[in-house]
C-alpha cells in the first residue's frame, strides 16, 4: 500500500489529535446540549410534537450507532495512499458543518413541516457524524501504539472535549442572543451554530493533515467482513466494555436535558452555564487527572469504583433537592469528575483490548473495534434522550406552560434516579473484564 511515509513528530501528532477532538466535540456537545432546548423554545414544538421528536433522535441514534461496526468494516477494508482512516476525516468534515448548521434552522412552517425537515437533517448529520467519528478514534489507537502515551493522549482528547463542552455550554446562549441583536431569537441561533460548526470542523481537519497511521502486516491484505467481526465476537473484554457503558446510559441524562430542566426549575437556560461550568470543571480536572490514579489502580478497578461513586452521588442529590442551586452545582461537579474517569478508562480498556485480541488472533481491527467506542455513546446518548424526553411527556412540560412542583419533580427524578439506578446496574458487566493477560 502506498501510504505517505512524510514523517510527523510524536509532539504534532498529539497536539494535532487533541485539537482536532477539540474542534469535533465541539459540535456534538452543542447539537447533545441545546437542541431539544431550540426545538422547544424557538422552533416551538409542542408537547405532541416532542413526543414524535424524542422518537426521531432515539430511533435514529439507534440507527447510527448500528452503522458504526459497518462504517468500522468499510474502514478497516479501505486501503490508500492516506492510510485508510484520514480519508474519511478529510471528506466527511464539510458535510457534518453544513447538516449541524441545519439542524438549528427549522424553517417557519406548520409543525408536520418542522418534524419532517428536523427528521430527514437529523438522520442525515448522524450517518455524516459516524463517518467522522469512528476514523477519529481509530487513528488514535493506530497514530499511538504505545499504550503509555495513548493513554496520555486519551485523556487529553477527554479533557479538552470537556472545555469544549464548557465553552458551548459557556459561550453558545450568549453567542447566540449577540447575533440575534438583543433578545435571542432562533435565527440568532442559527447564525451561532453554523459559524460554531464550521470553525469546528476546520480544526478537525488536523487530524488528516498532521497524523500517519503506523504500517501494520495485513495493510496489504483486504480482510473478509466475517473475519473482521469475528475477531470482534472473540473480544469477550472489549464486549463487557460495551455492555457496562450501555447499561451506564444514565450518565448522559444531565448533559441531554440539563438545560431543559434548568429552564423548568429557575427560568433562565442562561442558568445552565452554571450548571456546565460545575460538570465541566469536574470532567477537565478527572480527565487529565485519570492516568495518575492509573499508576496506582487497574482500569477495572478505578471504573467500577468510580461508577459505585457516581451512583451514591446522584442518589444524594435526589434527596436534597433542587431548591437551593449552589447544593446542586457541588454534586454537577462531583459527578462531572465520575464522567472524567469514566470517559478516559472506557477508551483506555477498549484500546487495550483491541492491543489484546491482536496478540491473540494475530488480527488488528481499528476501525471496527473502535466503531464500538462510538456505537456505545450513540446507544448511551439514544437511551438518555429517550427517557428524558418520556419524563418530559409525563410532566407535560412545553414552552407558555404554567410550571408546576409535580412538573419540576417528575423532571428531576429523571436526571439523578436514572443515573443512579444505571450506574449501580452497570458495575455488573466491568466486574468481569479481564486481559489474556494478567494486568487488571
Amino acid at each position: 500500500m502506498d501510504l505517505v511515509t512524510t514523517p510527523v513528530s510524536d509532539r504534532r501528532q498529539r497536539v494535532s489529535v487533541v485539537v482536532a477532538g477539540f474542534g469535533q466535540n465541539f459540535i456534538l456537545t452543542t447539537v447533545t446540549t441545546f437542541i431539544l432546548v431550540y426545538l422547544i423554545e424557538y422552533a416551538h414544538i409542542s408537547v405532541a410534537g416532542m413526543a414524535v421528536v424524542t422518537g426521531i433522535l432515539t430511533a435514529t441514534k439507534i440507527f447510527d450507532a448500528v452503522s458504526d461496526p459497518v462504517m468500522g468494516s468499510i474502514i478497516d477494508r479501505t486501503h490508500t495512499r492516506w492510510g485508510k482512516m484520514r480519508p474519511f476525516i478529510l471528506f466527511a468534515a464539510a458535510p457534518v458543518a453544513l447538516l449541524t448548521t441545519l439542524l438549528f434552522a427549522v424553517p417557519d412552517i406548520a409543525e408536520t413541516g418542522k418534524l419532517v425537515f428536523f427528521g430527514v437533517v437529523f438522520f442525515l448529520w448522524g450517518i455524516a457524524y459516524t463517518a467522522c467519528d469512528v476514523p477519529y478514534w481509530g487513528l488514535i489507537g493506530s497514530a499511538f501504539p504505545d499504550p503509555a502515551v495513548r493513554t496520555g493522549v486519551i485523556s487529553q482528547v477527554r479533557a479538552y472535549g470537556g472545555i469544549s463542552l464548557g465553552i458551548a455550554t459557556l459561550g453558545m446562549p450568549w453567542l447566540a442572543q449577540l447575533l440575534s441583536g438583543g433578545t435571542t431569537t432562533a435565527t440568532g441561533w442559527s447564525l451561532a451554530i453554523g459559524i460554531t460548526a464550521f470553525v469546528g470542523m476546520g480544526l478537525y481537519l488536523l487530524a488528516f493533515l498532521n497524523t500517519r497511521e503506523r504500517p501494520r502486516a495485513d495493510d496489504g491484505e483486504h480482510l473478509p467482513i466475517r473475519v473482521l467481526f469475528a475477531t470482534l465476537a472473540k473480544n469477550t473484554p472489549l464486549l463487557l466494555v460495551l455492555a457496562g457503558s450501555v447499561l451506564g446510559f444514565g450518565r448522559y441524562v444531565v448533559q441531554a436535558g440539563g438545560a431543559v430542566f434548568v429552564v423548568l426549575a429557575y427560568g433562565d437556560e442562561k442558568q445552565f452555564t452554571l450548571i456546565g461550568a460545575a460538570i465541566i470543571g469536574g470532567l477537565v480536572l478527572a480527565s487529565f487527572g485519570t492516568p495518575l490514579l492509573m499508576r496506582w489502580l487497574s482500569s477495572k478497578a478505578l471504573m467500577m469504583s468510580s461508577t459505585v461513586i457516581a451512583a451514591v452521588l446522584y442518589l444524594v442529590m435526589y434527596v436534597v433537592g433542587f431548591s437551593t442551586i449552589w447544593a446542586v452545582l457541588v454534586f454537577i461537579f462531583l459527578t462531572g469528575l465520575t464522567l472524567g474517569v469514566f470517559g478516559v478508562v472506557q477508551t483506555t480498556m477498549i484500546a487495550d483490548a483491541v492491543d489484546d485480541v491482536e496478540r491473540r488472533t494475530g488480527v488488528r481491527n481499528d476501525g471496527i473495534s473502535f466503531s464500538t467506542l462510538t456505537f456505545v455513546a450513540k446507544i448511551m446518548n439514544a437511551l438518555a434522550v429517550l427517557v428524558f424526553g418520556i419524563f418530559v411527556v409525563m410532566a407535560g412540560y412545553q414552552a407558555g406552560v404554567t410550571v408546576t412542583p409535580r412538573m419540576q419533580q417528575i423532571v428531576w427524578s429523571a436526571i439523578t434516579l436514572v443515573p443512579a439506578i444505571s450506574c449501580l446496574v452497570s458495575v455488573v458487566p466491568f466486574a468481569f473484564y479481564r486481559l489474556s493477560r494478567a494486568d487488571d
